[in-house]
């Protein structure tokens, strides 16, 4: 069974703000890639290499970081959709892309560890108007949940409080092309969205199989600074040590554990404590880079110290007397201690920043 490929990349990320004021959540990197690379990977890996890509607002970012898709072995179809007025929306946004084909949708702010092989196979191997993939979470109210009997879903509930059950949707899905009738039955919800659980659940309504995988390894929503943290620090549990022809690490500088340097980086008195990637031109000057961390391309580290952090290109931390931790720092910013002064703070921050002291 040849499957085509949905993959969201529209959304406006507002858990992400104010890094999503100026970029596309998707397009955030982890262990320096953006996230959305790793879905497409996954989606290319399970065999799926026609995939359709919504996009909303961030469209031409989304189009200038994916390209036409060859660098990933695949091809896209950009579909521009005009709101992000739900899952079921995209799809219905897509249709014509689609057509009478089955498909796999994921989300592109979604990590999966395992991959995707599983849930195609699987869907692949029955006769299943859709297959989900689902994860066991301690507090499923901010998902899709599906309640399982006998190994087939039968109901699922979009955000509930109390939830049925334990079981999350984690935001990838296979579908037969009955799925577009369903959504064509749905009205918006409470959120004024139209929900994929809801058409999901018209599919069980109707007594058409809706079949359920789980999640092997590991599986990650990015949604929220927290959790890209979290997701980085994944990542980088599987990196492998690496040190570019072109990086320079002076003699009185130390590398301990797995440390990946790209080209043309400089670490000159300094000491890199893996799992660490560092990006192109990055430059470590009399610094401390603990585990967990990773340094984007061209940003400078001075007598500085940093862990379990994800640095964005081109910032800059300089000068500071404190170390920052578990710390996600967008492109082109500067971080800048200075000489001793009275206590006190000086700051120029965005909207709807925060800073922890």
């Amino acid at each position: 069974m040849e499957l085509k490929g949905l993959l969201l990349a529209g959304g406006t990320g507002s858990r992400l703000r104010p890094l999503t004021y100026t970029g596309a959540k998707q397009l955030i990197p982890v262990a320096n890639r953006p996230i959305l690379f790793y879905a497409v990977e996954a989606m290319v890996d399970a065999g799926v290499t026609d995939i359709g890509v919504i996009v909303g607002e961030t469209g031409p970012a989304v189009r200038a970081a994916l390209g036409d898709g060859s660098r990933f072995g695949c091809r896209f179809t950009y579909l521009p959709q005009s709101a992000p007025l739900g899952l079921a929306h995209a799809v219905k946004t897509a249709e014509p892309f689609l057509g009478d084909a089955p498909f796999l949708m994921m989300l592109g702010d979604n990590l999966l560890r395992g991959g995707l092989k599983t849930l195609v196979e699987r869907f692949a191997r029955g006769q299943f108007s859709a297959t989900i993939l689902l994860t066991a979470v301690p507090d499923p109210r901010p998902f899709g949940v599906a309640v399982v009997e006998n190994g087939r879903v039968v109901r699922l509930l979009e955000k509930p409080d109390p939830p049925p059950s334990n079981l999350a949707l984690v935001g990838a899905y296979c579908f037969a092309p009955v799925i577009h009738a369903a959504i064509r039955t749905l009205r918006p919800s409470w959120r004024g969205e139209l929900e994929i659980t809801d058409a999901i659940q018209t599919l069980i309504d109707w007594n058409l199989p809706v079949d359920a995988a789980e999640v092997e390894g590991w599986w990650k929503d990015t949604g929220r600074p927290e959790d890209v943290l979290e997701a980085n620090r994944l990542v980088l549990e599987d990196l492998v040590p690496y040190c570019d022809p072109t990086a320079e690490v002076s003699p009185d500088s130390t590398l301990t554990g797995r440390v990946h340097l790209g080209p043309r980086v400089r670490v000159v008195r300094s000491h890199l404590r893996g799992p660490v990637i560092v990006g192109e031109g990055a430059e470590l000057v009399d610094a401390y880079v603990g585990p967990y961390t990773a340094i984007g391309p061209r940003v400078v580290v001075r007598t500085a110290e940093v862990e379990h952090s994800v640095i964005l290109q081109d910032s800059h931390l300089v000068d500071l007397a404190l170390r920052v931790d578990q710390s996600l720092i967008g492109q082109g910013v500067v971080v800048a201690g200075g000489p001793r002064r009275p206590r006190a703070l000086r700051l120029v921050l965005g909207d709807h920043s925060r800073i922890d002291l």
